[in-house]
């Protein structure tokens, strides 16, 4: 820039000196740059992540190549249960008792599932701005407020490295400014050279036994015979699903995920109303709530306030009749 200063015409350098000001300012092309960086980074560091009184510290090795992610997260406390994963093929090695759980996960992202990182079309329910500066794990920061118009979602609180926009710290904010969760690195180095032997299991696995990963029921995509007049503003049906009986049990179950483009709500709804249940249920930011509706039982979870799945649940109504 210095050298564009003695080369261009003076009003040519101040007008690229204001645009590059506004691009640092602009919450939206960190958002961009994020998205970009949680998808392509090597990383290696030490993750911390607190949810109500609860916090647990993690080892991550991070690499992406030819668009695949490969991973090993090592607890950090307990049994040391390391996790190793290859694209959606995930082994949860547990030292302790001699074994390997294989499982499938279709997460992109293990310790950012909140980002909005896939669907960047944050809608007018949400005000979006660069706050201030900070610094993480050593690293000089811009903090960047997602903050909600009303109570039927979280206020995210970015924290974008300064250099790569990679997120070193989130955080999801209820009502009154209070974390309800954060992820945050205590130390970490970006763009590091990751050996393959560096993602391979601690311990020699070959004597231990190995469990595959338990039987699905199948899904299709259906045409939702369910809907929802009252969703808080800014919620729309992103995709219907049915899931396919297990053998032995004759119920079906319908699942409707629900989006604004960052919070999202999945809608269970099966034909067996069973046993009264406990209605509400919390696990750090995530709520659920259950209840019966026209013979059916509705459940809806999800990373939003308490307030969202009861209203999301209660409102559920058939649009086909069975």
């Amino acid at each position: 820039m210095r050298r564009a200063r003695r080369t261009l015409p003076g009003g040519i350098a101040i007008t690229l000196l204001a645009v590059a000001a506004g691009a640092a300012n602009d919450p939206q092309a960190w958002l961009q740059r994020m998205a970009a960086a949680v998808q392509t980074t090597d990383y290696e560091g030490t993750v911390v992540r607190l949810s109500g009184d609860s916090a647990e510290a993690v080892k991550v090795i991070h690499s992406v190549s030819d668009g695949v992610v490969r991973e090993k997260l090592i607890a950090q406390e307990g049994d040391g249960l390391e996790i190793i994963r290859i694209g959606n093929d995930v082994q949860c090695v547990l030292p302790e008792r001699q074994s390997v759980m294989v499982e499938e996960w279709s997460d992109q992202s293990t310790l950012f599932s909140t980002l909005p990182t896939r669907v960047l079309r944050i809608g007018t329910e949400y005000d979006t701005r660069v706050v201030r500066e900070g610094r993480v794990a050593g690293r000089t920061a811009i903090v960047i407020a997602i903050k909600p118009h009303d109570e039927f979602r979280y206020e995210h609180r970015l924290w974008l490295d300064a250099e790569t926009a990679f997120p070193l710290q989130t955080q999801l904010l209820d009502a009154d400014g209070a974390a309800v969760e954060q992820v945050k690195f205590a130390d970490i180095e970006l763009g590091s050279d990751i050996h393959a032997s560096a993602l391979a299991s601690s311990y020699d696995t070959a004597a231990f036994k190995w469990y595959g990963p338990a039987r699905r029921a199948s899904t299709r995509d259906v045409e939702a015979a369910w809907q929802n007049d009252a969703l808080p503003a800014g919620f729309r049906l992103v995709s219907a699903q049915q899931q396919e009986s297990l053998p032995g049990s004759g119920h079906r179950v319908t699942h409707l995920l629900y989006g604004d483009g960052l919070a999202s709500v999945s809608v269970f709804i099966s034909d067996d109303a069973g046993e009264a249940l406990p209605e509400r249920s919390r696990v750090g930011a995530s709520h659920s709530y259950s209840t019966i509706v026209d013979g059916h039982r509705v459940t809806a979870v999800g990373e939003v306030p308490a307030v969202t799945v009861e209203r999301i649940a209660t409102t559920m109504r058939r649009s086909v009749p069975e």
